[in-house]
């Protein structure tokens, strides 16, 4: 049964709002999706939520794909633009509870991963991680000074790829830590003077790529740690690849 919700002083509707910031989402420990591609991935993924909420059009047009056991919530067209913060609201959302980032031990972990450091850039993240989804990797794991897979650009930019592989905000040391201790390969992708022909290493069937900073490249920190630091040869006169880009050149290659 839906629940009609009219009033902007409504305490569902300010909550819903508040998770825009990460203040927000941390008091609540949810966050927001917005768009029904996202709303759908997640039920599709059987995904907890916690709440559905959209326009009287949005809710008829997508009765049928909503799950029985979860609240619905039916929004004026003015409040539903109060929420999100996409330029054209498509007036359906979902909130859904922020897991646990100790759920995933580095030292029990297996598969490929890839690794983001200090990655700012939404649009970077999120094809880098439906790039991982098409390449058959295990998860990505977000390093320190990397934009949150919570923010809202993060979210929609990853497509609905978040709810098919695992993803982390972790310490990248202990997670290169624990790899290498259990002789996985780590694989960074900063030119030094042993760097590696990407072309030239074994597939990955348990390890991981890291992926630097879309100007600084990798931390010096980390770069010191991993077992191999690997480049792509370019043919023509373009100084460098995006990170993206790269990313996928890598991870299909080794992984796919």
């Amino acid at each position: 049964m839906k629940e009609k919700i009219t009033s902007s002083q409504n305490r569902r509707v300010k909550e819903w709002r508040s998770l825009a910031s990460k203040k927000g989402r941390k008091a609540t420990r949810t966050y927001l999706l917005e768009s029904w591609h996202l709303v759908q991935e997640a039920i599709k993924a059987q995904q907890p939520l916690t709440a559905i909420m959209g326009t009287a059009e949005q809710l008829s047009a997508h009765a049928d794909g909503l799950p029985t056991d979860v609240p619905i919530y039916e929004l004026t067209d003015s409040l539903a633009k109060t929420i999100g913060d996409t330029g054209t609201p498509q007036g359906i959302f979902a909130t859904a509870p922020m897991p646990d980032e100790t759920a995933i031990d580095p030292k029990t972990a297996t598969g490929a991963w890839l690794f983001l450091d200090y990655v700012q850039d939404p649009g970077n993240i999120g094809t880098m991680v439906r790039t991982a989804d098409a390449a058959g990797l295990t998860g990505v794991v977000f390093g320190k000074g990397t934009a949150s897979r919570f923010l809202p650009k993060v979210l929609r930019a990853m497509q609905g790829s978040q709810f098919h592989i695992q993803l982390v905000e972790a310490d990248l040391h202990d997670w290169i830590g624990a790899f290498t201790a259990r002789q996985l390969p780590v694989y960074g992708t900063n030119l030094d003077p042993q760097a590696q022909d990407y072309r030239d290493v074994p597939a990955l069937t348990n390890g991981a790529i890291v992926m630097g900073n879309e100007g600084n490249g990798m931390a010096p920190d980390l770069q010191r740690l991993t077992t191999q630091n690997l480049y792509i040869p370019i043919k023509g006169q373009a100084e460098s690849l995006n990170v993206a880009v790269a990313a996928g050149v890598v991870m299909f290659r080794l992984v796919g």
